[in-house]
């Protein structure tokens, strides 16, 4: 397990923290399938009543709630990929000091 499985995690953990990074910068790219959607149908939906001659107010709350939503998620996956990584940190711990007390350096 060691240290390859914990290099893994921190590249994971930096392409969560550069996803959620965009999406805080108003970014789509870092957006799953149906978050992309609902942003389209928002902007559809708001250069409609804009060529209607109506406020776009709504359209632009619900792109802010899909964005919210989308940071939302991100940071619960890099809190659940730091928990990991702290287990992996913490059971290698464990392994060393069990080996070191055993007398098998």
């Amino acid at each position: 397990m060691g240290n390859s499985e914990i290099r893994r995690l921190d590249r994971e953990i930096e392409k969560a923290t550069k996803k959620l990074e965009a999406v805080r910068r108003g970014e789509w790219w870092p957006l799953n399938g149906s978050e992309r959607r609902a942003m389209a149908r928002a902007l559809a939906g708001g250069a409609y009543q804009v060529t209607r001659g109506r406020s776009a107010a709504r359209s632009e709350q619900r792109m802010d709630t899909t964005g919210t939503a989308a940071e939302m998620r991100l940071n619960a996956e890099l809190t659940a990929l730091h928990g990991e990584r702290q287990r992996l940190i913490t059971e290698a711990a464990r392994a060393k000091a069990a080996k070191k007390k055993s007398g098998w350096f």
